[in-house]
């Protein structure tokens, strides 16, 4: 296997991983706020998303394809960005519980045109 291929399926992994942890952690802010507490629940997250930055960084290496050069790429790392304030707000700095919930499924909503785009190569989603 190539260290393209290797780089890939970490990559994949962690999306799937931070995915997973991201809506658990939500359900758990809707229902039971306490659990958010809990230390692995503040470490793992974190180690996850640093190894899907440092595999996603590998991939801009190796490839050549940079954010801002392509527009898939820009699209990507700008939902990022979006992504990571609305889960910001939807885990820990909304005030209400409505504003939480809306920002918890806008971030759920901006995850998923992340993948859409990395799928469809296109800021688009080949539309």
């Amino acid at each position: 296997m190539t260290l393209y291929w290797s780089l890939k399926y970490v990559h994949v992994g962690a999306v799937v991983a931070s995915a997973s942890l991201f809506l658990l952690r939500g359900a758990w802010m809707l229902a039971s706020p306490s659990l958010l507490q809990r230390r692995w629940v503040r470490v793992v997250p974190h180690v996850v998303d640093s190894v899907l930055l440092a595999a996603a960084l590998g991939l801009i290496w190796l490839t050549g394809q940079y954010p801002f050069a392509q527009p898939w790429l820009t699209a990507k790392v700008l939902a990022l960005v979006a992504y990571i304030v609305l889960g910001s707000i939807a885990l820990r700095r909304g005030r209400t519980p409505w504003v939480r919930a809306a920002a918890f499924v806008a971030a759920v909503s901006m995850f998923a045109y992340i993948v859409g785009v990395a799928l469809t190569r296109s800021p688009s989603l080949g539309f």
